[in-house]
């Protein structure tokens, strides 16, 4: 049964940190995307709760372990806090289609799914956003709004969508 909490989803790399091109793992190549902490600070005020939703493909490959997701996560939780604003949860998908199949994987929802359940979040009043057409799929699956930003925006430019 859905609750009526709304939240935002987003993705991580291109959203909320800067996509490279490459895995984001390593401290030094961690950066967040400008403006990213005043735009969730404008969606909080409305109301909405923020969850993450992240392909980590790169752990499936071999390149990180799950201990260092959970360590940057904990490091943006920590961060976004500061600007008074919760990241509720973080979900990370970390098997890689070269390795090994799953359905948690952007553009499947079973994410979503978990979270919309877990805490009664109202799929209606809520919104996916992501700099890929496999966060939108994802979002579509889910049956939440959808938002596609460019990689590396400022977010800032896109919420009046939402707000």
């Amino acid at each position: 049964m859905n609750g009526d909490k709304k939240a935002i989803f987003l993705d991580r790399d291109g959203v909320l940190i800067r996509e490279r091109g490459d895995y984001n793992y390593k401290t030094e190549d961690i950066e967040l995307v400008p403006g990213i902490a005043t735009a969730l600070q404008k969606l909080a005020k409305q109301g909405f709760i923020f969850i993450v939703i992240t392909n980590q493909g790169g752990i499936g490959k071999g390149l990180y372990r799950h201990r260092r997701v959970k360590e940057i996560h904990a490091d943006l939780k920590d961060f976004f806090s500061g600007f008074g604003v919760n990241i509720l949860e973080f979900y990370y998908c970390p098997h890689h289609p070269e390795s090994s199949k799953c359905i948690c994987r952007k553009p499947d929802s079973l994410m979503l799914e978990k979270a919309l359940a877990r805490f009664q979040i109202n799929p209606e009043k809520s919104w996916f956003i992501g700099d890929t057409e496999r966060d939108i799929e994802a979002g579509t699956k889910a049956g939440v709004q959808t938002l596609l930003i460019a990689p590396n925006a400022d977010l800032n430019t896109y919420i009046e969508n939402i707000i």
